[in-house]
């Protein structure tokens, strides 16, 4: 087998860039997971579909300029310490006006 110029013999930058993309994969799964847990809570407390709990953190986002692991991140705190900064409250009530409220299946209000 023919020796690269620009690869070490020994490779070891090769395993370098492998264990910083398993670590950037590890960090991809949590903020995955915390995104998801978010989406779940804007969807019971603010009874919307979960496309709707995607849209709302999306605009909660995009309108305060957090990032959007960040606002999942303060709305599961909020939901643990019950502690949200003003300006995402406001602006979760307002994300959560433009895409919801849905009604329950089966609910009296239908």
């Amino acid at each position: 087998m023919a020796h690269v110029p620009h690869e070490p013999a020994d490779g070891s930058d090769r395993i370098l860039e492998l264990e910083e993309e398993v670590e950037q994969l590890k960090e991809a799964v949590v903020s995955h997971a915390v995104v998801d847990q978010a989406i779940g809570m804007v969807v019971a407390l603010g009874r919307v579909s979960p496309d709707q709990g995607w849209a709302v953190l999306k605009d909660v986002s995009q309108h305060t300029n957090i990032k959007l692991r960040q606002v999942a991140q303060l709305i599961l705190t909020w939901g643990r310490d019950g502690e949200m900064p003003a300006e995402i409250r406001v602006e979760l009530e307002d994300a959560l006006e433009r895409h919801g409220p849905t009604q329950i299946p089966g609910s009296a209000q239908e």
